[in-house]
């Protein structure tokens, strides 16, 4: 039935080996084009009349001839770009497509496949003897996207993923950049990542503390992302110890990730462990800082959007829990506190009450006005909270 089949579309078409083969593509091993040549020769013995391969082909106007030189073009299209694995696509004007369906319903082919396929295929084989390189389905470092026709290549280089902590050792710097400030964590982090990598850094932070705070401890998580690469073979060790060397901020733990664990790491909420020191005008005493510990400790809190950001964040009134308080006197209007919380929970807002925003709070659990003159993050916790 194939070689009926083969003879009655030759008799109506001109194809070249790798189009009569990939009509039957799902059918046994090897590749399209030896399945061409045997069916071809097949039918000549059957028939004792010559089918000779068209000098070009109806359909793909012989561009499987051409798999060099549009191996040549996609790796003149990665000049100076760092990559080891690839993976390959096509655009073949519409009409070739069509006129492929047309084949494959004018004379019921159910085992055909498609020319892309092929070709993408084929061309993947090419670059990877000729050049060395690995051809990898998910998340290659770059793609090309050929255009046969027109001999075009466009080429997609995939963006890297690197995570780490950092830890912020002065105040008075953004996360972001913001007006006013000359330099950010990001900025810094940045900085050193597009010289190493040769392509546009986007920093995000897993949460964020504000300009006067301070973050301590095994740092805050966050993610790096490099958009189109030049560079990907970069010691990490080398950018952590550039960017610790700035005295402002330093990172840890640096390495790569998938694009899903950065996903992960960004919308993960930590317990954190905070370290604040309160003012209250009216004066505190031992035992109303002995209060103030005993209220808070396991308290839920309730605490609508902090008025300070509800220009960037939706009015909503969210539940927090304090899960451990430790505090002691300083001197008669100051005390320490140090509390381990739920992550999204606002320390100054709990400590000043935010006029009743915010409740319980330290404001509210002495009846007298405290707010928060110093604070900083002590601990990012790696004890995960559930979905709450």
């Amino acid at each position: 039935m194939i070689l009926e089949k083969a003879k009655e579309i030759l008799e109506k078409h001109h194809l070249c080996n790798h189009c009569l083969g990939r009509l039957f593509g799902k059918l046994g091993k090897g590749t399209n084009e030896e399945r061409g040549r045997a069916i071809r020769l097949l039918l000549s013995m059957e028939t004792g009349k010559e089918y000779k391969e068209p000098e070009k082909c109806e359909l793909c106007g012989g561009v499987f001839n051409n798999l060099d030189k549009f191996a040549e073009l996609c790796i003149k299209a990665a000049e100076g770009i760092e990559f080891e694995t690839f993976w390959v696509g096509s655009r073949f004007p519409e009409e070739i497509e069509k006129k492929e369906e047309e084949i494959w319903r004018k004379f019921r082919v159910v085992s055909g496949e498609k020319i892309t396929k092929e070709f993408n295929r084929e061309l993947g084989k090419v670059i990877a003897v000729r050049y060395g390189k690995t051809p990898v389905k998910e998340r290659p470092d770059v793609v090309f996207i050929v255009e046969p026709f027109s001999e075009k290549v466009e080429l997609q280089v995939n963006p890297i993923y690197v995570a780490g902590r950092y830890r912020k050792l002065i105040r008075g710097i953004p996360q972001t950049p913001a007006p006013g400030f000359k330099e950010s964590i990001a900025t810094i982090i940045c900085r050193a990542f597009k010289k190493h990598f040769h392509g546009k850094c986007i920093f995000k932070g897993a949460g964020r503390e504000d300009v006067d705070v301070r973050m301590l401890g095994n740092g805050r998580p966050f993610v790096v992302e490099i958009k189109r690469p030049r560079k990907r073979k970069v010691n990490l060790k080398d950018i952590e110890e550039e960017i610790n060397q700035s005295g402002k901020v330093e990172v840890l733990n640096l390495r790569f990730i998938t694009p899903e664990e950065a996903e992960r790491i960004l919308t993960t909420r930590h317990r954190k462990v905070y370290e604040a020191i309160v003012y209250v005008k009216d004066g505190i005493t031992k035992e109303e800082v002995e209060k103030v510990v005993k209220s808070l400790k396991n308290a839920e809190i309730k605490q609508r959007t902090p008025r300070r950001v509800l220009n960037s964040r939706a009015d909503l009134v969210r539940v927090r829990k304090v899960y451990d308080v430790k505090g002691e006197l300083i001197d008669d209007k100051h005390f320490k506190l140090r509390l381990v919380t739920d992550g999204g929970l606002y320390i100054k807002e709990l400590i000043s009450g935010d006029r009743g925003r915010t409740t319980p709070s330290v404001s509210e659990i002495l009846g007298k006005e405290a707010w928060c003159e110093i604070l900083d993050v002590l601990e990012v916790l790696d004890d995960v909270e559930g979905d709450n």
